[in-house]
């Protein structure tokens, strides 16, 4: 069923329709999630809050973009807000992490040494100005065409291209440095 038939029958009261809106495009919000926050548990949580708006929000759907455009610009809007809500409890679950991680077959060092090459690459990529890293992340982790990132982030595909080498020399200087 297309996200249009989906959408009218939620709209008709069919919460059958909304599941399986959701079902289609759990993994995608969640991943998209992820990039922003880095936590699989905060991300669970944010993906939750993020279809419940949806759900809420069906009404202010016009139909003007596509249906997967406006559920990543609610996706990207909540994940910033997360963000911006909870810096100082990622800055302390980013030290738990290092210290506290299971070990497997490496060594305590090597799991150091993994923590803080990630933590270098989360904090390089949080480092970015807002819309650099929208769409770095957007293009990165779910890999959205240009178009696509150019019309969730309501600019030119030119302009999408030109925030995304940016974005790749930023890091390339923070994570060289």
């Amino acid at each position: 069923m297309s996200d249009e038939q989906l959408i009218h029958e939620i709209l008709s009261g069919d919460n059958s329709a909304f599941k399986a809106l959701m079902e289609k495009y759990q993994l995608q919000v969640f991943r998209t999630v992820v990039g922003f926050v880095h936590s699989k548990e905060d991300a669970e949580d944010v993906t939750q809050d993020i279809f419940v708006k949806v759900y809420q929000s069906f009404t202010s759907f016009k139909g003007e973009s596509e249906f997967s455009t406006w559920l990543y610009r609610i996706t990207v809007n909540m994940s910033i807000n997360f963000i911006n809500r909870n810096r100082k409890n990622r800055l302390l679950q980013s030290l738990e992490d290092i210290f506290h991680k299971p070990s497997g077959e490496k060594t305590p060092m090597e799991h150091l040494e993994d923590s803080e090459r990630d933590h270098r690459i989360r904090k390089a990529i949080d480092s970015l100005p807002e819309k650099q890293r929208m769409a770095f992340i957007l293009s990165k982790y779910e890999e959205l065409p240009q178009k696509t990132i150019a019309s969730v982030m309501n600019t030119s595909e030119g302009a999408v291209e030109q925030l995304l080498q940016r974005a790749k020399n930023n890091l390339q200087k923070k994570l060289t440095t």
